[in-house]
């Protein structure tokens, strides 16, 4: 079909995007279930009149959260990239924001331009569960060795074979080689927070190096049986995978 003057010509937007993935089955889009990918893509149709595919840094399972997730699309609109952001939160549901709209070139892919990533693990290690926490923290009250954890910590960063600290993805992996930028273990009050900065992680690779510092936390596993497990590269019933509501998509690095 002949371009008219009518016809806005493609451009090409990054979106940031934060949202509560409580009640998402999450980022991706599924047959069934509702997914935050889903409700972005609808708004961007009732923006633009027409379906519009959303590509994602990466994915979120359900329940886990984002507060820098980017996403790349393609639209035909006049609009400044100021007011498609208003017009898109107009649109989209309270638990789902879009905090930045840019234009950008065709060349920019918001997953396969992505240099790396950053990931916050949140445990509320009160003694009693604090109530406007319980959707965003894992609620650990048992005593955890914070140094401990950050030795063991240590051990992880690098460029490792992090199977044994992911889970099995139901399709095909070119390599689980990461490398980790920064693994840090920091408290304030009664938060513990674990933050991973990676080149690119594994299905559930942060959730299970939670789970695995958790448990040098408690005194069940030394970090030297840890760097055994990595070293080994098999899943084992020692590696636990932390619940997925304490778990944030931070930012992304291009």
């Amino acid at each position: 079909m002949r371009q008219t003057s009518l016809q806005p010509k493609p451009r090409h937007f990054k979106l940031t995007i934060t949202y509560d993935g409580t009640q998402y089955a999450g980022w991706q889009l599924q047959p069934n279930g509702k997914t935050v990918q889903k409700v972005v893509e609808t708004a961007l149709a009732k923006i633009g009149g027409r379906e519009v595919r959303v590509h994602g840094s990466g994915r979120t399972d359900a329940g886990v959260h984002a507060r820098g997730q980017v996403a790349n699309c393609t639209l035909r609109t006049q609009l400044l990239a100021s007011t498609l952001l208003r017009a898109l939160n107009a649109n989209l549901p309270e638990d789902v924001r879009v905090a930045r709209v840019q234009e950008t070139d065709a060349k920019f892919h918001a997953r396969f331009s992505a240099k790396g990533k950053e990931y916050r693990y949140q445990i509320d290690t009160g003694a009693v569960a604090e109530p406007f926490l319980r959707l965003y923290a894992w609620h650990h009250p048992r005593p955890l060795d914070v140094g401990a954890m950050r030795r063991a910590a240590r051990s992880l960063k690098g460029r490792h074979d992090f199977l044994a600290l992911s889970a099995n993805p139901m399709r095909p992996v070119e390599t689980t080689v990461r490398t980790i930028e920064k693994l840090s273990v920091t408290t304030e009050g009664n938060i513990l927070t674990v933050a991973v900065v990676a080149d690119g992680f594994l299905y559930k690779m942060v959730r299970s190096i939670v789970g695995a510092l958790v448990k040098v936390g408690e005194g069940r596993l030394t970090a030297e049986e840890l760097q055994k497990l990595v070293k080994a590269k098999k899943r084992t019933a020692l590696v636990e995978t932390a619940p997925a509501h304490g778990l944030f998509l931070w930012r992304v690095f291009y």
